[in-house]
């Protein structure tokens, strides 16, 4: 006879929660070009990487991170102590990709998001009690479009680009209520503010 689980409390079950998290300037220029990089900036994300189980992210932005940041972490590129920090972690950290035209996805810990879009996403949320840190725009406005985005926390930068890509530019149904939850200012002039969407 087999042995007895016990049922978890229906309290203490978390589904995971899906956060947007993107840099964008004053204009919303969502360009990586365009950001302050700097010691503060990559501090702010390795923590919210750390608060998050996995990242989420598009073929374009998951082949823009394969190309560099798997070499920052086995110290082949010199590095500040900062981003060595976020490479090494970011190592580690499970990373979902979704693609169609990609299929094989080597980087440490990296896995192909298959099939339907909001079956799979919503099966990997839901598996992910930490929460899902998505950072991919184009990707951010097709989960917009199925509601499956249930945060956002932009770091707006003191920068006014004067060009694109902008943040949603291909555009949603409908338009996105949002509630504050915090906004933070960071020494070098960024503000952090962490919405999360408002249910009718």
């Amino acid at each position: 006879m087999g042995r007895v689980v016990p049922l978890p409390n229906p309290e203490e079950i978390r589904m995971g929660i899906l956060t947007f998290s993107l840099n964008l300037t004053l204009d919303g220029c969502v360009d990586h070009q365009e950001g302050i990089a700097d010691d503060e900036t990559h501090a702010f994300f390795t923590r919210l990487m750390d608060e998050k189980g996995a990242m989420l992210w598009g073929r374009t932005t998951y082949e823009m991170m394969e190309g560099y940041w798997p070499a920052v972490a086995c110290g082949e590129v010199d590095a500040p102590p900062a981003l060595r920090e976020w490479a090494v972690k970011l190592e580690a950290k499970p990373k979902y990709v979704v693609s169609s035209t990609r299929m094989d996805f080597p980087w440490t810990n990296s896995h192909h998001i298959v099939g339907d879009l909001r079956s799979s996403v919503q099966q990997l949320k839901d598996a992910t009690p930490a929460g899902v840190l998505l950072g991919s725009g184009k990707l951010a406005t097709e989960l917009d479009r199925l509601e499956l985005i249930d945060e956002y926390l932009f770091l707006m930068h003191p920068r006014i680009a004067g060009h694109g890509p902008t943040l949603y530019q291909s555009g949603l149904p409908s338009t996105r209520r949002l509630e504050l939850r915090s906004a933070k200012a960071l020494g070098n002039g960024a503000v952090a503010m962490h919405y999360r969407r408002a249910r009718d």
